[in-house]
Parts: structure tokens; C-alpha cells; sequence
């Protein structure tokens, strides 16, 4: 045999160096699949919703590391407006980060629809 071909085959089998994880490729992932995951983080912060409301759903920009989230809901009147939009805040820039591994500097969040939640005990129809 000849020698050049045994170095040839020997470095062939030297180990090859060590590439970090962030430099090996890349994983691009759909804004609707953020936007799935953001729409469910909501819907998880709201807890029970008003038997004629539609459920939170979320529109997402990604770029690169981070996700802009609007989410778009309806709730349940008379409640506390400001502090269930705060919970949807937090949920969905916390499920989005944990899941995906994206920062989430912005949520924006729009209340479509007040629905009227009937009082407990209130008289239903007219009353004289």
C-alpha cells in the first residue's frame, strides 16, 4: 500500500472538532406556531370565559430571537379588566420563552368584546 493513502485514511479518522450548538445550524420557527402557543398561554390565563365569547387567539412577528405578540380576547363584564389582561401578559411571555426559547419583550393585548355576566340571584326577564 502506499503511505499516502494510510495518512489519508488515518486523518480521515482523526475526531473532528467540537461546534458549539448555536454554530451546528438552524431552527426557524413559523410565526403561526408562536402565535398557537401564545393564543393557548392566554386562554390558560383567563381561565373560564363568558359562555358566548371566542376564545383568545394571537398574531406574532419573529425576528430572529424575539416575538412581538398581540393577542385579541373578550371578557367577561363586570370584571377586573386591567388585572386579566396583566395575567395574560405574564402567561404568554412566559410560555413563549419556556417553549420556544424566544424573548417577548412586547405584548400587546386587545379587548374585543365585553360580554354581560349576569349578577348570581338576579331576577331573569321583567319584573314589576
Amino acid at each position: 500500500m502506499n503511505g499516502t493513502a494510510e495518512e489519508a485514511r488515518g486523518a480521515a479518522r482523526e475526531p473532528l472538532a467540537v461546534v458549539p450548538p448555536r454554530e451546528r445550524g438552524a431552527i426557524r420557527i413559523a410565526d403561526r406556531v408562536v402565535a398557537k402557543i401564545a393564543g393557548q398561554a392566554a386562554r390558560e390565563a383567563l381561565g373560564t370565559l363568558p359562555p358566548d365569547a371566542s376564545r383568545p387567539h394571537a398574531t406574532v412577528v419573529v425576528h430572529r430571537d424575539t416575538a412581538r405578540v398581540r393577542v385579541h380576547l373578550e371578557l367577561g363584564y363586570p370584571g377586573a379588566v386591567g388585572a386579566h389582561c396583566r395575567a395574560v401578559r405574564r402567561r404568554v411571555a412566559e410560555r413563549v420563552n419556556a417553549l420556544v426559547g424566544m424573548d417577548v419583550p412586547e405584548v400587546a393585548v386587545h379587548v374585543e368584546r365585553l360580554h354581560l355576566i349576569p349578577a348570581h340571584g338576579a331576577a331573569q326577564g321583567r319584573t314589576r
